[in-house]
């Protein structure tokens, strides 16, 4: 299945969890993610199943004042 994270597409396993595409995409903490809009806790990437088209994006912490 394809899913597409920060609008990169990837092909990963039609079974594929939110951890699992976020490791194929190369994913450094720290970072927050969000699945089709909706932040999803980091203790639920592992038990979050995706579908094919579903949109990801890992946002980045940003410091500074």
């Amino acid at each position: 299945m394809q899913v597409f994270v920060n609008r990169i597409p990837h092909d990963i396993n039609a079974v594929a969890t939110l951890a699992d595409a976020l490791s194929v995409a190369g994913a450094r903490p720290p970072f927050a993610a969000a699945l089709n809009l909706q932040f999803v806790p980091k203790t639920h990437y592992a038990a979050t199943p995706l579908k094919d088209g579903d949109q990801i994006e890992i946002i980045a912490p940003i410091t500074g004042g």
